[in-house]
């Protein structure tokens, strides 16, 4: 109370929710066919294999990357936490093909705000899968983290992570 009332820098919540970036079904981590994923070399986090190809922002946040090729977008949270959004695997090498971005670097994005739209059948047939990874690349600035949902998630309503930021 002191702090709003001599104008302090208010304290930024830590905890973080992270909810579905795709209509889907979760797929844990460890089971992405891909080890630079699978193997948590980018980080910690989670994957959804989608069944349409509508991504929407996990958080409320600042778009801080959104590759050329848009298969992927990096958002970060006001804890700052970096999440990574990658859709399926291998997909840069499509070099854009069958990805429209919708945000850009720089952008403020709510939970559930459109960031990119893709063809789901374009992907599964060239490249190696549709599992999108959801990954915080700055796994080492993380407190705790729990997985909150499995099976099939709803895109900007299904809670998939609650994570705290150190």
């Amino acid at each position: 109370m002191f702090k709003k009332l001599f104008g302090k820098k208010e304290e930024v919540n830590k905890e973080n929710v992270l909810v579905s970036p795709l209509d889907g079904k979760v797929v844990p981590l460890e089971e992405v066919p891909d080890p630079v994923f699978s193997q948590k070399m980018m980080g910690e986090g989670i994957a959804v294999e989608p069944t349409n190809g509508e991504v929407v922002s996990p958080v409320d946040g600042k778009i801080v990357q959104v590759f050329p090729t848009k298969h992927a977008v990096g958002i970060e949270t006001d804890s700052g936490l970096e999440i990574l959004v990658h859709i399926g695997l291998e997909t840069v090498s499509m070099n854009g093909e069958g990805f429209e971005g919708h945000v850009s670097q720089g952008d403020k994005v709510s939970a559930g705000d459109k960031l990119i739209t893709f063809d789901v059948d374009l992907v599964k047939e060239k490249a190696k899968s549709t599992v999108t990874p959801v990954i915080i690349t700055n796994s080492d600035s993380v407190e705790s983290m729990d997985t909150l949902n499995s099976g099939d998630v709803v895109k900007g309503q299904t809670e998939l992570l609650k994570v705290t930021a150190k």
